[in-house]
């Protein structure tokens, strides 16, 4: 049953964390109890797959026009990864939380840092492991990563949580799904703004 958020504004909400902690699945179980919530689509320069459809999965350009729309300040943020752009557009944040949307961004922490300075009033919320172990647990059992990958990630995933320590406003610990989906819930609901508090 989906709720109402309590506010009839928009806003955008952050949601980062380690690879592998549950960001799109949390996403997906926010969109199916908040009836104004989206998550944001961004924008790449990489390869369209023939399964993917420009606007939904990504708006997929070229990159040269992303340069061009880099030089005229029309990305949130944005971050070149593996020779490729990806960035979060502007003007449909804008459209988004001026139809009265939440709007999710599912970004990693340099893009969620970035999104704070330019939107102060972004509600950032981090996606904390139950533990390092049990992220290396769930991360081996999807049987992608050979040991060299597994060791990067899980220095990644270090790295990340403690930016998240030090500049989320909110932690949620993923151990039982449900309940965190409901924590961002409350968070999203929720009127405060207050700089440093931390749900965990």
């Amino acid at each position: 049953m989906k709720q109402g958020s309590g506010q009839d504004k928009g806003q955008v909400v952050v949601i980062s964390g380690p690879s592998g902690v549950g960001k799109g699945t949390i996403c997906r179980g926010l969109l199916q109890r908040l009836e104004r919530a989206c998550v944001s689509v961004s924008a790449t320069t990489r390869p369209q797959s023939p399964q993917e459809v420009d606007g939904r999965d990504y708006y997929f350009m070229t990159r040269q026009e992303f340069e061009e729309r880099l030089d005229q300040g029309l990305f949130l943020e944005h971050a070149e990864v593996f020779g490729n752009y990806y960035g979060t557009p502007k003007d449909k944040v804008a459209e988004a939380i001026a139809a009265g949307q939440i709007v999710l961004l599912d970004i990693d922490v340099q893009g969620g840092r970035q999104i704070k300075a330019a939107l102060p009033e972004a509600k950032m919320v981090f996606i904390m492991p139950p533990s390092l172990e049990a992220l290396t647990a769930r991360l081996t059992g999807r049987g992608r990563d050979d040991a060299e990958a597994m060791a990067r990630r899980q220095r990644e995933a270090a790295e990340e949580m403690a930016v998240g320590r030090e500049h989320y406003e909110y932690l949620v610990t993923n151990d039982d799904l449900g309940q965190a989906v409901q924590q961002v819930v409350a968070i999203i609901q929720s009127d405060s703004q207050g700089e440093g508090e931390k749900l965990n």
